[in-house]
């Protein structure tokens, strides 16, 4: 049965057509609903003259097996008839459209049809009506001129206030900065020409034979790395102070050997000496950089007078002393004996590299004191590299010579001589007449393998080699106990781990961390304690070694990334070898000590994992940001040789949230379907001059990104500069996206003050949705009672910070001028209150502004501020009530179902309404629930409305006519001639003529307001088919009541529109 025009009378008929929906009465489901729409007093939303008028209704029930056509019925005392002005073809276009509810329209309900594959076996799959079709005007006998009017800017949040960044120029007068010869060269070589050299090297060719690093890594890899192996660099720098130490300890243990002057006992001798050392070296840093470089100066002369005095003593000729204690000057029997390994019970390769190996950390002496150095970029490669290069030569040099001269073992006896006839066995100091054999089966005191000072014996002058030894240990402590700190702070201050702040602090002009200092002391204090070198060394060993593989894989990485930032100055440099290095580097650590290098990866992962949680603020253009980009490319490239298929669409949305912080309930229940599934991009639209937009949209850009980062909302910022706000839309609907990452719905708050907005600003906002339809794209319309914008609200929050910054300072500066006295305090005060610009607020030209800055934030608008909010909550019980009125290809239902899976709505129930034929309520409510089935979709109950097409009452139709009487135009009532004047002059009014050729579809919306009220007013959530207004046809304010009235005095809802492709199936 169909719907007449006529607004008084109904009338008995016979259906004129079988396709047709033929609805005579409200069907009540026989069964019962959720205990929420009979127990539950629903809330009150908006004021409205029709609340319960629908219970006033006669109705009649159908029970199964019991259903019956009425031809007539009364219905508050009118008798229906058949609308005799509609007909089953169009008159212009000669096309059949299906009668859906009544009346003439080609938007079709959900049918099962239109979700099969072609030649499904189930059935014959059908097309549903397309987009263009039910949007695009189809005949032009209604005479509405769509408003041609400017368009306006957009209302979408209050532009932010510029920044302005105000710079300290940094007072650079004092600060030292060193040059790649003192501040890298110097350093690397007395590191890498340490205790080692002097004290262990000799004992290194016994057993084997002749034969800024936090920096790097953390910018390089990024703050996950990083941060976990900087605090073990740090804490291994810490460390080789104490290694230092204790091997200049040892030297002066055995001086007072020598002289019978020990103090307690060699070991307790080593911790009161290396104790005594370490503080003086701390008094020595704490004194400043500048003391330390010159410090480092002096000490490398003298260890480069003790390294030449070393080869001198090679070439003059032994005594007998010498001789007894394995000295032979060079001789070619000792080196060949001395050429291959002869490795003592306990001892290998490894073990004795472990100990060695902390000889070639002083190579980052330099690096890590990058931020004293005047150009680090040249003075760190130069100075390292030569420092590298001379050390190496050195250290070779002295491992021949010492090879070629000292015999492994020797007793130290000149009596020791070799008998006649004796047979010497191959031994090269038998046959230089020394007998060393019972060398073989009780420990000797000399030789390399058991003097550690073989240097100064071969030396020319023994005490010159003593001061060398106190120069490269003193040296490369003084490196070590300057590094370690600089390292530390570094770390803190980049906040990757909260607790350790308190070190960031540095003092004076260059910065010193004595903080760091006096942590580094107390390390180095602990392991000095150990005394014993051979113990400390492999600690270092395994620590530096896991610094050096991700300094290696942190070049490999940063060429594997391929960034146009990474630009390598060495035209050898290849970033295989550097992965090879990273994995040597690994693989060494766990042939040195197994569990030591175990222990060591589990703290780094822990750290690794604790920093990666915290996610700390920083960005340093690391590779792994370079590799994720490059990996995001070729994903986004990829996904475009991939055709799009319908098991895989997910809603990807423009949200014009506008500022995303000015309307957070908006974004909130988008990014509840789209969160961890879809693309999300918050957009914002600023029109006026261009030159002023741009430079007020750039300055926001990185805040607003932030904070949607802040607030854990996943989703992007997007911005344009436009002539109008409809214009910018149109761009962003257009150019948003990448590839196969495009948006495919749109997104919109309800314009909840349409009816006293300008003009030009209702064009706008049903422009976009026209726009929107246009390219294809869905369109969700999200209504809340109170309204999304709340810029105001943050304006007062931001007037009240600024108010309590204020009233701390006054408070600060009163509380420090408390106790001064005379006139002199008083003075003080006010010139620090005038510094602080603590002024008189003075009131501003709006008056409304003036009346909201002057209430709490707490008092103005409670409701707003609460309903911002209420998405973000968690929902109880209820139900998402999904009006399915028209089938769009499954947007409508596949929303709310995602809304499901979220934590927040889990607890909320599906419940289905769809519009059907009331005589095949059964019928279609079980092939609804097939439909859903075979999608797998949860629900707890299908409604099937047959009163769709019922004429509202009298007072709701009253209500929708007095809501559109301020734009009707009433050219009925007038002549021709000032009804054609009134046409030109408003154009966008709604006519007569278009209010009587769409009064059925407007009915429609006043009906299903009583439905939605009667049925869902206790639901959390509607989400209901949205109308399409063809173009054309629909004036933009006729469109914008429809939507009013359809959605007034309800819960939240969502109005919902497809593309009218299919988003859902039942195919695997």
């Amino acid at each position: 049965m169909s719907l007449n025009n006529s607004s008084n009378v109904f009338l008995d008929s016979a259906p004129s057509n079988s396709n047709r929906f033929q609805v005579n009465v409200i069907n009540e489901s026989h069964e019962s609903s959720a205990a929420v729409d009979n127990n539950t007093d629903p809330p009150h939303y908006e004021e409205t003259s029709f609340g319960d008028e629908t219970q006033n209704r006669f109705r009649i029930s159908f029970r199964p097996g019991n259903q019956e056509c009425y031809d007539n019925f009364l219905q508050n005392g009118e008798t229906a008839k058949t609308d005799a002005s509609f007909h089953a073809y169009d008159s212009h276009t000669n096309t059949y459209y299906l009668q859906t509810f009544g009346h003439n329209t080609v938007d079709a309900v959900p049918k099962i049809e239109y979700y099969r594959n072609t030649g499904s076996i189930s059935g014959p799959k059908v097309n549903r009506p397309s987009l263009l079709e039910i949007h695009e005007q189809l005949a032009k006998n209604v005479a509405v001129a769509p408003g041609s009017a400017d368009r306006v800017a957009n209302g979408d949040g209050m532009p932010g206030d510029e920044e302005v960044e105000n710079k300290e120029e940094e007072d650079n007068a004092g600060v030292v900065k060193f040059g790649w010869v003192k501040g890298v060269l110097v350093r690397c070589m007395l590191n890498i020409w340490g205790v080692m050299l002097f004290i262990r090297l000799s004992w290194i060719v016994g057993e084997a034979g002749i034969g800024g690093a936090y920096y790097l890594i953390s910018r390089s890899l990024g703050p996950e790395f990083g941060g976990s192996i900087g605090l073990i660099f740090a804490f291994a720098n810490a460390v080789a102070v104490a290694m230092y130490v204790v091997g200049f300890a040892e030297t002066v243990v055995d001086l007072l050997k020598e002289s019978n002057s020990m103090m307690v006992d060699p070991t307790n001798d080593i911790r009161i000496i290396g104790s005594i050392t370490v503080v003086i070296l701390l008094g020595i840093s704490v004194a400043g950089m500048e003391w330390e470089a010159k410090a480092q100066v002096i000490l490398l002369v003298i260890l480069l007078i003790a390294i030449a005095n070393f080869f001198i003593g090679t070439v003059i000729p032994s005594n007998n002393e010498k001789k007894s204690r394995g000295f032979f000057n060079y001789q070619a029997s000792i080196f060949a004996e001395n050429f291959g390994p002869s490795f003592t019970k306990g001892e290998g390769f490894f073990s004795v590299f472990a100990i060695f190996f902390p000889a070639a950390t002083g190579i980052l002496a330099g690096a890590n004191i990058s931020g004293d150095l005047e150009d680090p970029q040249d003075a760190i490669p130069r100075g390292t590299m030569l420092a590298i290069f001379i050390t190496t030569v050195a250290y070779i040099g002295v491992a021949i010579c010492v090879g070629a001269c000292v015999v492994r073992d020797a007793t130290g006896s000149m009596n020791d001589t070799i008998i006649s006839g004796m047979n010497c066995n191959g031994s090269a100091a038998c046959g230089l007449g020394y007998d060393f054999s019972r060398c073989r089966h009780e420990p000797c005191q000399y030789g390399l393998m058991n003097n550690f000072q073989v240097m100064s014996m071969v030396s020319g002058f023994g005490p010159l080699i003593t001061a060398g030894i106190f120069s490269a240990t003193l040296s490369s402590a003084l490196a070590s106990l300057v590094s370690a700190p600089k390292v530390f702070q570094a770390l803190c201050k980049d906040n990757i781990y909260k607790a350790l702040q308190f070190f960031a602090k540095g003092y004076g002009k260059n910065n010193e961390p004595l903080r760091g200092y006096i942590l580094t002391f107390v390390i180095a204090m602990a392991f000095i304690l150990i005394a014993e070198l051979n113990t400390i060394a492999p600690i270092i060993s395994n620590f530096f070694l896991a610094s050096y593989a991700l300094i290696n894989f942190s070049c490999f990485h940063a060429s594997y990334a391929k960034s146009p930032g990474w630009r390598p100055a060495y035209g050898i440099y290849n970033m295989w070898v550097s992965l090879f290095g990273a994995v040597l580097c690994c693989a060494v650590m766990f042939v040195i000590n197994w569990w030591a290098a175990v222990i060591t990866y589990v703290i780094e992962f822990f750290l690794y994992i604790y920093v990666t949680y915290k996610k700390p603020d920083v960005n340093w253009g690391s590779s792994t940001q370079a590799l994720s980009y490059v990996s995001a490319l070729d994903n986004a490239l990829e996904l475009t040789t991939v055709e799009d298929h319908v098991k895989n669409f997910r809603p990807q949305c423009i949200v014009l949230t506008g500022g995303p912080m000015t309307r957070p309930a908006l974004l909130d229940i988008t990014h509840a379907f789209t969160k961890n599934s879809g693309l999300c991009i918050c957009c914002e639209v600023f029109v006026g001059p261009r030159k002023l937009c741009v430079k007020e949209m750039n300055s926001g850009m990185a805040k607003k990104q932030a904070w949607l980062i802040k607030n854990k909302i996943k989703a992007f910022y997007a911005a344009v500069a436009a002539d109008c706000f409809r214009d910018g839309v149109r761009s962003l609907l257009q150019a948003s996206g990448l590839g196969r990452m495009k948006p495919n719905t749109l997104v919109i708050g309800y314009k909840k003050n349409w009816r006293k907005a300008p003009l030009t600003e209702i064009e706008n906002y049903v422009g976009i949705i026209h726009d929107a339809f246009d390219f294809e794209i869905g369109v969700v319309i999200v209504r809340i009672s109170q309204g999304f914008d709340i810029s105001q609200v943050l304006q007062v929050q931001d007037e009240l910070e600024k108010l309590e910054q204020e009233r701390l300072a006054l408070e600060a500066t009163i509380k420090d001028n408390e106790c001064e006295e005379g006139s002199g305090g008083i003075r003080g005060l006010f010139k620090k209150a005038s510094q602080l610009n603590i002024t008189k607020p003075t009131p501003k030209k709006d008056s409304s502004m003036s009346t909201i800055q002057s209430m709490h934030v707490g008092e103005f608008n409670q409701k707003l501020v609460e309903a911002s909010t209420q998405f973000k909550k968690k929902q109880g019980k209820g139900t998402i009530d999904v009006w399915w009125l028209f089938d769009d290809g499954g947007l409508t239902l596949l929303i709310p179902y995602i809304l499901t899976l979220r934590k927040k709505w889990k607890d909320c129930k599906l419940r289905i309404y769809v519009g059907g034929k009331i005589n095949r309520i059964e019928e279609e409510k079980i092939a609804m629930a097939s439909l859903l089935s075979k999608f797998r979709i949860k629900f707890a109950d299908i409604h099937i409305i047959g009163d769709i097409n019922i004429k509202p009452n009298k007072e709701s139709w009253k209500v929708f006519e007095e809501m559109i009487e301020p734009y009707r135009l009433h050219e009925s009532c007038k002549d021709l001639t000032t009804a054609e004047k009134l046409k030109r002059e408003t154009p966008w009014k709604i006519t007569d003529a278009e209010l009587e050729a769409v009064k059925e579809k407007s009915y429609r919306q006043v009906r299903l307001n009583e439905l939605l009220q009667e049925h869902s007013r206790a639901a959390n959530l509607i989400v209901l088919s949205l109308p399409v207004a063809r173009k054309g046809s629909i004036s933009d304010w006729l469109y914008m009541a429809w939507l009013e009235i359809l959605t007034k005095n309800l819960p939240p809802v969502l109005l919902v529109r497809g593309n009218h492709k299919n988003v859902l199936t039942f195919y695997s």
